[in-house]
């Protein structure tokens, strides 16, 4: 099985590890009372806060601006105030239906956690009680079920390919360009490239 952590690692360049701090991890894992995977972990800290490729952010449990457990304290609370029961969805945008779960519910043990969003309106949600690797994403009132580390789904949506659902590609040739997000506002940040990856 392809490393993934290492291949989107090259593609992004080296690590950064501005924020890394093992103790904010266990801080925020404590909160949650789920563990975030090793993986999603690992590229948080080389490079977060980040957008990627002009779409996809990824917050940092270590710092106050782009503080990840205040992203996915937030994102919870307003995926928890829609009505579920109420809608009148089909079985293909009812995501209980479409992926065999037996309730949908946020930030529960067996609930969705928010790890990552895109400006397109994409969320990337972790189902922190699967045995296995196990993403869902919305995208434009559609689900998508990916059955991957963090890493892979992250490798995959770089090269391209449809990771939120039907023709959600986001591909731009050549380098990966990686923004920070400004940490006050007076901070303008400029972007940077990872190495030519051929494409």
């Amino acid at each position: 099985m392809p490393d993934y952590l290492a291949a989107v690692l090259e593609m992004l360049g080296p690590a950064q590890n501005r924020y890394a701090d093992p103790a904010a991890w266990d801080r925020l894992h404590a909160e949650l009372g789920v563990e975030l995977p090793p993986d999603y972990r690992a590229l948080v800290d080389a490079f977060a806060p980040i957008q990627i490729n002009g779409h996809l952010y990824l917050s940092h449990p270590a710092t106050k601006p782009w503080n990840l457990g205040q992203d996915i304290r937030s994102t919870i609370k307003a995926w928890s105030e829609v009505p579920w029961d109420d809608l009148d969805l089909d079985a293909d945008e009812d995501p209980r239906q479409l992926f065999g779960l037996d309730e949908l519910s946020f930030g529960t043990r067996n609930g969705l956690w928010p790890i990552a969003s895109t400006d397109r309106g994409e969320t990337i949600f972790l189902i922190a009680a699967s045995e296995a690797p196990r993403l869902l994403v919305s995208y434009d009132e559609t689900w998508a079920e990916h059955c991957m580390s963090f890493a892979e789904w992250l490798y995959r949506y770089l090269i391209g390919e449809d990771m939120s659902g039907p023709n959600s590609a986001a591909f731009y040739p050549g380098p990966v360009t990686l923004k920070r997000l400004p940490m006050s506002a007076d901070e303008r940040t400029e972007p940077w490239y990872g190495p030519e990856r051929g494409m």
